[in-house]
């Protein structure tokens, strides 16, 4: 697996986890042959610093004065990788929280004192999620065209390469390459609603919306939504949905309806389409189909959402 070096990369897709146990730092005694379930070693001029399990250093008779707790920040992060270890102790020096860090091949390594352990990962969450809203350097979104298509259809391949529906790989072609092919060239296709994020040269994620109805109300039908798989986590699907809804509210669209995750989608608006009045296609969606009412929403739309032809189709 490549290590990753990209600071925003790092901070948006680590994850912080927590040990069992306690651990503590021991100055291990001059020409004792090593022994026990010994974690990390530092050799000094002075001596070999050691870093065990307390439990351990207390069966070997080994004093210390520092009972720590061990988090593991589970991202591959490159030896040369530049700005984690300040941007962590950053983050956790502003809490009040001290931090002593080791690097491994694989992951970066923190021990805290124990007390802090709760509120040190809070912080790394804290800091985690806020990488991952920030806007990616370099990232550009633009309405898609036509010479988009492939790269567009090829990372939608790969990113629902596991269905979200079932959790368990697609076989063959996934069903919302399918839709998205057929939505380029249906009638409720929308030139201005379908995304691209470009970085340098590359089609790294898309959204789209098309024309859906209650009724004879207009709405939209926002989706598929794609990001390739080793960007994701990092704001570009944020960035990519802030632009789909500033861009429907500028051409007088009323309400935007998507079938997705009740955990991230609230975050930009979007309620239970049945608290709205608007019922789903399925009624075995329940609250997963939801409803952005943006500046133009006039109230009192009742009925049953309907997609795009393509939905229907596949």
């Amino acid at each position: 697996m490549t290590a990753e070096k990209n600071l925003q990369s790092l901070l948006a897709g680590m994850r912080p986890v927590q040990r069992d146990g306690e651990y503590v730092y021991v100055l291990w005694p001059h020409g004792r042959p090593l022994e026990g379930l010994i974690e990390a070693a530092v050799r000094e001029a002075e001596g070999l610093t050691v870093v065990l399990p307390r439990a351990e250093a207390d069966r070997l008779g080994l004093p210390y004065d520092f009972m720590a707790a061990w988090i593991t920040l589970e991202i591959h992060s490159a030896l040369e990788a530049v700005g984690l270890t300040a941007a962590v102790a950053r983050a956790l020096t502003d809490a009040g929280i001290s931090c002593n860090v080791l690097a491994g091949f694989h992951h970066d390594h923190l021990l805290v004192p124990a007390a802090d352990a709760q509120r040190a990962l809070q912080v790394l969450a804290d800091l985690s999620a806020e990488s991952r809203e920030a806007p990616r350097p370099g990232l550009r979104l633009r309405t898609e065209t036509p010479a988009d298509r492939d790269a567009i259809l090829a990372l939608t391949a790969e990113a629902f390469a596991v269905s979200p529906a079932t959790g368990l790989p697609a076989v063959g072609e996934p069903v919302e390459v399918k839709i998205l092919r057929a939505l380029f060239d249906a009638d409720e296709y929308l030139p201005e609603l379908s995304v691209v994020a470009v970085l340098g040269d590359e089609v790294v994620g898309h959204v789209i919306s098309t024309r859906g109805w209650v009724g004879s109300h207009e709405l939209l039908g926002l989706g598929p939504i794609s990001v390739t798989p080793r960007l994701q986590r990092q704001g570009i699907g944020s960035a990519l949905m802030t632009e789909s809804i500033a861009r429907a509210n500028v051409a007088g669209e009323s309400g935007i309806a998507l079938l997705g995750s009740t955990e991230y989608y609230p975050r930009f608006g979007f309620v239970p389409a049945a608290s709205l009045g608007v019922l789903p296609p399925d009624e075995a969606w329940g609250g997963h189909f939801q409803l952005l009412p943006l500046a133009l929403w006039p109230g009192g739309v009742h009925g049953t959402f309907r997609y795009a032809e393509p939905f229907e189709r596949f």
